[in-house]
């Protein structure tokens, strides 16, 4: 808005003015000078008019009324424009036109679209018009340009669908329509399109997707369900939720129907000649399934599983038996093997090798057996299922029958711990960490003169073997363990064991006994042990009639010797212990060993490895007289090893002052011939150093005289290289000089001739940028504007001069005045 008074309005530009007098507003346009009135106001522009280029258009928001004949813009009786509030127009190309007060641009100037071919607008009017009514929806196909009317609304671009070989275009009716195949389709009904190209959908058509097509091969079919009752397109009839299969040999090639749901893809199950396969519900010869029934399909064969045919345990090998291998079958129904072979129900047998089986469907392998090879010292526990009796095969190879099979025999945690470990080691951690074979003959090495008992439970007597041996366990027997006490002093039960040894061995045990005086002492006591037995003895068992040798014979042992010592003093005791204790063990000095009859055990030594007194008191004295016997033998071997010393030391100061008196005689036998020989070395070096002398000053100046000439050869010979080396850096300093001039020259005259070049060019190109009828006009415009300015005061010709110059009239005024 402008509140100049004059107003110049470029061509294709207005404004708006407001005439407060009579309240309405009018549209000036360009090109003019406006003088604006008191009573005016400028209430919008300059602007610039709307220009619609060819192929585009504009909506016009409140356009102005136009006489329907004349297409004239409408005035009021005031002189204001009549506008259309609440309207809109669209106009296309036209001359550049200005905006009347009221109307508004929506938007901006836009191209028309254009509709390329195998597409479309969807359009819906959105007031009735012509053979439209709202709500009216139809498509603009192209190709073609679309002209924009007020009444239709651009709804979506609809785009054409290519169909591809091998696919297809599912599609949905909006509402009732008519198809473009020419068909009546209703509301919601879908169908396919299979023709190949591009397919545009009509204005009641919704493209749901593109169907792919499946590709049939010899070894892969198509899982099909009817989701409705239709014709197929092999012309079967299909009943809704009906199945089956479309093959390579029906098509190569199958797009599923609207009405066909795909299961999924079927692989072909191939068989060998060495494989068979069980059929769950087979489909008849009726194309019913046959719920409940088996079919024994082999090999060689090829097929596909029909709906509702499943494999009952896939594709299984034939079994291949060895010689020393068989099958244990059992039946399911009464079956009938050869002729007159009849199996009820709940039969078992086997077959056996060498030979090829396939199982009949009323049969059931149970397992496949092999004959198991047994060493002679190898076993298994058989167990007969009718019966229960068990029993044990070793030594040959057995095959199992079939109303037999192996029996687990369970042994204790603490037996299975024990046989994993060395009996030798004892507390020792398991040497063998592999489970067991249950099933297998339990088996145990006895060491060397070690005994092993074994209770048979079922014949209710036991039985010793004695090592080396390989105990073996029969189906009802267990091993006998041994609980022996441990540790120092002995605790029981630290000690688990299978086998007993024999010794001889030893074993140590803390007594603390109480002498007469009352004096309490810790003994540790070794003991020396064996078995008096052999493995003919009749008795041989006993050695098992007490179940823990270990503490039973250190506490008998234990209390004799508590006994013997109590009737003695500290310190006869401590003088006399070993005896004391030997004779307490043995029951007196003529006897050698000790022996338990109940078992016989015998205890051949005693040995005492350490007294302690079990008081303070008594451990303090008794530590003191040690420390003073101790301490006189330490005094004594000192007094004798001071007075050695000393004998040693004088012995060594004797020989030291004769072997000093010889080296001195020594020495001044050397100073004397050391003197004769600095004399006459002395008369030798008078003679010698004057004619040294004589000679060195006479070699001195010739190598002097020498070394002068040798300097001035060479100084000279240094300058003339100097004076040649300057001599040549004067004379390539110029050559690079004029060098470096010429250059210079040279990029200067290219610099000065670019230069002109270019200068020619830009104005060239200016010229010809312009244009000779541009130049024209700029030329001719200064004058024409001055000539059109005169034209509009009314004025012909007018001079402008300040007074200060002179002006010659005489000839001027000709063309100032007008020739009659």
């Amino acid at each position: 808005m402008s509140t100049e008074a004059v107003i110049r309005i470029k061509p294709y530009h207005y404004i708006h003015v407001l005439d407060n007098n009579s309240n309405t507003t009018r549209t000036e346009v360009g090109p003019q000078t406006f003088t604006r009135q008191d009573h005016e106001k400028v209430v919008a522009g300059p602007e610039p008019m709307i220009m619609i280029p060819p192929r585009h258009y504009s909506i016009i928001a409140n356009p102005v009324e136009r006489d329907t004949k004349t297409g004239a813009v409408v005035f009021d009786k005031d002189g204001q424009a009549k506008l259309r509030y609440g309207d809109e127009e669209i106009r296309t190309e036209q001359d550049p036109f200005p905006l009347f007060f009221g109307e508004k641009l929506h938007g901006k100037v836009s191209p028309l679209q254009v509709v390329a071919p195998n597409a479309a607008l969807r359009l819906r009017a959105i007031r009735d018009f012509e053979k439209h009514v709202a709500g009216d929806e139809w498509l603009f196909e192209g190709p073609g340009t679309y002209n924009p009317k007020v009444e239709v609304q651009v709804v979506e671009i609809v785009r054409a669908v290519v169909i591809k070989p091998n696919q297809a275009v599912k599609l949905r009716a909006r509402k009732e329509c008519m198809s473009r195949d020419k068909q009546t389709r209703k509301a919601g009904e879908e169908w396919l399109v299979r023709t190949i190209g591009a397919y545009l959908p009509s204005v009641d058509e919704e493209v749901v997707e593109t169907v792919q097509a499946y590709t049939l091969t010899p070894v892969k079919a198509l899982h099909l369900r009817a989701s409705r009752t239709f014709v197929d397109v092999f012309g079967a009839e299909r009943k809704a939720g009906e199945e089956w299969l479309v093959t390579s040999e029906m098509a190569e090639i199958h797009i599923p129907d609207v009405n066909e749901q795909v299961v999924g893809e079927v692989k072909i199950t191939t068989l060998t000649n060495r494989q068979y396969t069980v059929v769950l519900d087979p489909v008849g010869m009726d194309g019913r399934s046959q719920l409940g029934k088996k079919e024994l399909r082999k090999g060689e064969l090829s097929f596909f599983l029909k709906p509702g045919e499943r494999l009952e345990a896939g594709v299984q090998n034939v079994y291949v038996l060895g010689e020393d291998e068989a099958l244990l079958l059992r039946a399911k129904e009464r079956f009938t093997e050869g002729k007159e072979n009849v199996h009820l129900p709940g039969d078992r047998w086997m077959v056996h090798g060498a030979a090829d089986f396939i199982p009949p469907v009323e049969v059931e392998v149970l397992e496949k057996r092999q004959a198991i090879p047994l060493d002679e010292n190898e076993g298994i526990y058989v167990r007969d299922i009718k019966s229960g009796r068990v029993r044990a095969e070793m030594g040959h190879s057995y095959m199992l029958k079939p109303n037999e099979e192996l029996w687990a025999k369970e042994l204790p945690p603490i037996v299975e711990d024990l046989l994993k470990k060395d009996v030798r080691i004892q507390g020792g951690t398991a040497t063998d960490t592999t489970p067991r074979d249950k099933t297998r003959l339990v088996t145990y090495r006895a060491p060397h003169n070690s005994a092993v008992q074994v209770y048979d439970y079922k014949e209710k007597k036991s039985r010793v073997v004695f090592g080396p041996q390989l105990v073996t366990l029969g189906p009802d027997e267990h091993f006998t363990i041994l609980s022996l006490s441990g540790g120092k002093p002995k605790q029981p039960h630290l000690i688990k064991s299978l086998a007993l040894l024999l010794g001889p061995d030893f074993m140590t045990d803390i007594v603390i006994v109480e002498t007469a005086d009352h004096a309490r002492l810790s003994l540790k006591l070794s003991y020396n042990w064996q078995f008096e037995v052999k493995a003919e003895d009749a008795d041989s068992a006993d050695i098992f009639q007490v179940p823990d040798f270990v503490g039973d014979s250190c506490k008998a042992i234990a209390s004799r010797v508590r006994g013997t010592v109590a009737s003695y003093n500290f310190d006869n005791f401590h003088r006399n212990s070993a005896k004391v204790i030997r004779e307490a063990v043995f029951g007196g000095s003529d006897k050698n060993a000790f022996i338990f009859k109940a078992n016989k055990l015998a205890i051949t030594n005693v040995d005492i490895q350490s007294v302690e007194p079990v008081d303070q008191r008594t451990r303090d004295s008794l530590q003191k007289s040690v420390q003073l016997a101790i301490e006189i033998t330490t005094k004594s071997q000192e007094a004798t090893a001071r007075h050695e010393a000393e004998r040693l030391e004088q012995e060594a100061k004797g020989r030291l002052e004769r072997q000093k008196i010889n080296d001195e005689a020594e020495a001044e036998k050397a100073r004397k011939l050391l003197l004769a020989l600095q004399a006459a070395s002395a008369a030798v070096e008078s003679t010698g150093q004057a004619t040294a002398e004589a000679r060195a000053k006479a070699e001195a100046a010739q190598i002097e005289g020498e070394a002068s000439v040798k300097q001035a050869q060479l100084k000279s010979e240094a300058n003339k290289i100097k004076a040649e080396a300057d001599m040549g850096n004067v004379a390539a300093k110029q050559e690079q000089e004029i060098f470096y001039q010429g250059a210079i020259n040279q990029l200067e005259i290219k610099k000065a001739r670019d230069l002109g070049m270019v200068e020619s060019k830009k104005f060239k190109d200016l010229v010809s940028a312009i244009g000779p009828e541009t130049i024209k006009a700029i030329a001719q415009a200064g004058p024409e504007m001055q000539t059109k300015l005169l034209a509009g005061l009314g004025l012909k010709s007018v001079m402008i001069t300040d007074g200060n110059s002179p002006i010659n009239l005489f000839q001027t005024a000709k063309g100032l005045v007008g020739q009659q």
